[in-house]
C-alpha cells in the first residue's frame, strides 16, 4: 500500500514538477479508492489513514474527498460517516480562507466536481504553497478528529494535481454542501450535528430565501401549519439524511400546546415515512425521505397532505 502523503514527499510535495503529476493521480485515486473502502468498515482508517488531498488553485482552494462524485446531486450518494468526513473537509477550507460570515445565499462560494469519480470541492480563496503544507494538517484535524471511529489526514498537493474537472454549485439550495459552508462561516462545526443545530437560525436566514415565498405559518390548520413548518425547517437544514435531527427538536419554535402537538405531528410524519428514523445511543434521530421528496414539497409549498396520512387533531 503506497501512501499519497509518503509518495507526495518523496516526488517534491506541493513543488513536485510536472512530470511527476501522472504518477501522483494514481496515487491519489488509489488513496480514494482506499478510503471508500475503508468508510464502509465500522472503524475507518485503522489500518492506514483515510487521506484527502488539499491544493490552492487559481483563485480556488481544492479538496479531492472519497465520496462519490454524484454527492452534487445527490446527497444521500455518501454514508453518514462519509458525509461527516466531507463536512470536515469544507470546515477546513473556510478555515484556511477565512472568508467571513456569509450575508446571504449569493455569498456562499462551495462548488463541487468529478475527479475520477471522486467529489472535487472547490472554495473561492488562495493560500499560499508554502503556508499551505503547515496549515493543511492544522486546519483539517481540527474538525476531523472529532468524527467518530475514524482516523484520517489531509495533505497538501500541487494546483496541479487536483485542477481541470469543471466545478458547479451543488443543486438544491440547501445542499448539504452549502449548509456546512455556513456553518463554517458563521463559526460552527459542521462536522458536529450539535454545532449545526446551534446555528440553526442564522444559517436558515441566510438558506431560506432561496426557498421562495413559501409561508407555511399562515396555514390556518394548527396541525398542517406545524408539520409543514417541520418540514420547511429540516429542509433548510438539508437534513436529507447526510444530516439528521434529534425527534426532540422537532418541537423547538413552537410555544405551549403548539409543543405537545409537534410531537403528535412528528410521530404522523414518521408513519406517513415523510421522515425516517435512524436509531442512535439513547435518541431518536430522524431526516426526510428523498424517496418522498415529491410529497414533502407539496406539503410544504401548497398544503397538500399525501393520501392516507392522518394529522392529529389541535
Amino acid at each position: 500500500m503506497i501512501e499519497l502523503l509518503e509518495e507526495l514527499i518523496q516526488l517534491g510535495g506541493v513543488a513536485a514538477p510536472a512530470r511527476a503529476t501522472a504518477r501522483l493521480r494514481d496515487v491519489l485515486l488509489a488513496a480514494l479508492r482506499r478510503g471508500v473502502d475503508e468508510l464502509r468498515k465500522p472503524r475507518s482508517g485503522y489500518d492506514g489513514p483515510v487521506e484527502i488531498a488539499i491544493a490552492s488553485g487559481d483563485g480556488m482552494l481544492l479538496a479531492a474527498t472519497p465520496a462519490d462524485a454524484s454527492f452534487r446531486v445527490d446527497p444521500l450518494a455518501a454514508s453518514e460517516r462519509t458525509w461527516l468526513l466531507v463536512a470536515a473537509v469544507v470546515a477546513a477550507l473556510v478555515d484556511l480562507v477565512d472568508p467571513g460570515p456569509p450575508a446571504s445565499a449569493k455569498d456562499l462560494g462551495v462548488r463541487a466536481g468529478d475527479l475520477g469519480g471522486y467529489l472535487l470541492i472547490g472554495l473561492p480563496g488562495h493560500v499560499e504553497p508554502d503556508e499551505l503544507v503547515e496549515l493543511v494538517p492544522l486546519a483539517f484535524d481540527d474538525h476531523a478528529a472529532t468524527v467518530d471511529r475514524l482516523r484520517t489526514r489531509a495533505v497538501a498537493a500541487p494546483a496541479r494535481l487536483l485542477e481541470g474537472p469543471e466545478l458547479k454549485e451543488p443543486i438544491g439550495a440547501h445542499h448539504p454542501l452549502r449548509v456546512a459552508e455556513a456553518v463554517a462561516r458563521f463559526g460552527g462545526r459542521p462536522e458536529d450535528p450539535r454545532s449545526v443545530e446551534e446555528h440553526e437560525d442564522a444559517v436558515l436566514a441566510v438558506l431560506q430565501p432561496a426557498a421562495g415565498p413559501v409561508r407555511p405559518h399562515e396555514d390556518p390548520d394548527d396541525a398542517r401549519r406545524i408539520a409543514r413548518r417541520i418540514l420547511q425547517r429540516l429542509d433548510g437544514m438539508g437534513k436529507w439524511g447526510g444530516y439528521h435531527t434529534d425527534f426532540a427538536h422537532l418541537a423547538r419554535g413552537f410555544a405551549g400546546n403548539e409543543r405537545a402537538l409537534a410531537q403528535h405531528v412528528g410521530e404522523a410524519l414518521l408513519e406517513a415515512g415523510l421522515l425516517a428514523e435512524k436509531p442512535s445511543v439513547g435518541q431518536r434521530h430522524v431526516f426526510l425521505n428523498p424517496r418522498r421528496a415529491a410529497e414533502i414539497r407539496r406539503l410544504i409549498d401548497e398544503g397538500e397532505v399525501p393520501a392516507g396520512m392522518r394529522l392529529p387533531a389541535a
